[in-house]
Parts: C-alpha cells; sequence; structure tokens
C-alpha cells in the first residue's frame, strides 16, 4: 500500500492577520522583551508551531509589525509634509504631535530602527521611501525658501531632522533612566510627552530663527 503523500500546508491570510494582530496587542502591552512566543500564539488561538509556521520567529513577527507601523506612519505624514495649505511652523507642529503619539503607543518603535540600521541600513532606508518622504516634500521646500529669505538661520536639512528626530525620539529611548531619577510613573511620563508637543516646536523656531 503506497504511503499517503503529506499535503502542504496552505498560507491562510486570515490566521496570518490573526497572528499580527495578537502580537502586536502584546509587543505594545508588555514590550518585545517580556513578550513570549507562547503568550501570542494564546492570544491568536492557535498552537506554537502554527506560528512558527506563518512568520519562524518572534524576532521576525516584531520586525514585520514595526515595519508596517513605520510605513503607516512614513504614509500619513507625507500627507501633512506635503499640505499646501500649511506653513512651515505648522507642519513642525503636526510633525511633533504625531511622531510623539507614535512613539507613546509604540515605544519599541526606536530601538527597533536602531537595529535595522545597524544591521541593514539601505533596505530600512529604501522601504521606508525616506529620501522621497524629506527631501521632496512640501516641507523641504518650505525650509529652503525660508533661509533664501533669511526668515531662519541657513543649515543643512539634515540639522533640521536631526534636531526633531533626537528631541522626540531621545526621552522615549532613555526612558527607564528618565523615569528613575524623575520618579515617574508610566502616566506621568506620557504626560510629560504630550507637554512637548507644545515645546518642541518653540524650541525648535527659537533654533532656526535668524539672528
Amino acid at each position: 500500500m503506497a504511503a499517503k503523500k503529506k499535503q502542504p500546508v496552505t498560507t491562510d491570510h486570515s490566521t496570518e492577520e490573526k497572528i499580527k494582530r495578537a502580537a502586536k496587542k502584546l509587543f505594545t502591552q508588555k514590550g518585545y522583551a517580556a513578550t513570549k512566543t507562547r503568550d501570542i500564539a494564546a492570544e491568536a488561538g492557535i498552537n506554537i508551531a502554527l506560528l512558527n509556521y506563518y512568520f519562524r520567529s518572534k524576532e521576525k513577527l516584531f520586525d514585520i509589525i514595526m515595519l508596517e507601523h513605520l510605513q503607516s506612519f512614513v504614509q500619513a505624514m507625507s500627507v501633512v509634509m506635503n499640505d499646501n495649505d500649511t506653513t512651515l511652523e505648522q507642519k513642525i507642529e503636526a510633525f511633533v504631535a504625531n511622531y510623539i503619539d507614535l512613539l507613546i503607543h509604540q515605544p519599541d518603535i526606536p530601538l527597533f530602527i536602531l537595529s535595522e540600521l545597524r544591521q541593514h541600513p539601505k533596505e530600512l532606508v529604501a522601504k521606508l521611501d525616506i529620501r522621497k518622504f524629506l527631501l521632496n516634500s512640501s516641507l523641504f521646500k518650505q525650509l529652503g525658501e525660508a533661509m533664501q529669505s533669511g526668515k531662519i538661520t541657513p543649515m543643512h536639512p539634515l540639522h533640521f531632522i536631526m534636531n526633531i528626530a533626537g528631541l522626540v525620539v531621545f526621552p522615549f529611548v532613555g526612558s527607564p533612566i528618565l523615569m528613575n531619577v524623575g520618579s515617574l510613573k508610566q502616566k506621568e511620563f506620557e504626560a510629560l510627552m504630550m507637554e512637548r508637543k507644545k515645546l518642541i516646536p518653540v524650541w525648535v523656531k527659537a533654533m532656526m530663527k535668524a539672528k
């Protein structure tokens, strides 16, 4: 009697999405380190073997979810950055506010970006299409026009990016130290970050202002 051929497992996109939703929920609630593969499988209502079939590892699943979050964020911010009806100042305020909101809900993103930049810098930049998102944006055109007119200090555009990114991202990267130094609970830290929505644009404008 001939042995039965083993039927290949077909990819079920509903199961795939169920796993991603479960992982997203747990990564958000517990963070990457505290989330176990078995927790994700239990949340999704599947066994670990099936989870490994779809995503191979917790790390791979985390990378996919974080990249999707970043791509969604970049797409949303592209609309903000290319809004011809808003001023440079309004774009800065919107960028800061949206970036802080993202990091409050996804605090693991900065560490994910740092890890990806160390391992696959060109691939990450290409996947997010950052060059097109920033350098060809209405925001950068307004920045150049403001420099030419003498409204703000002439500078390399990357200084502008570094200033905003540093002011927004560093508190989240250094949150364990900052919360310990300030004796802050998570909600208190988040309230502090919400205050920075108003403060960072003020600081950025002050730094850029022509003397």
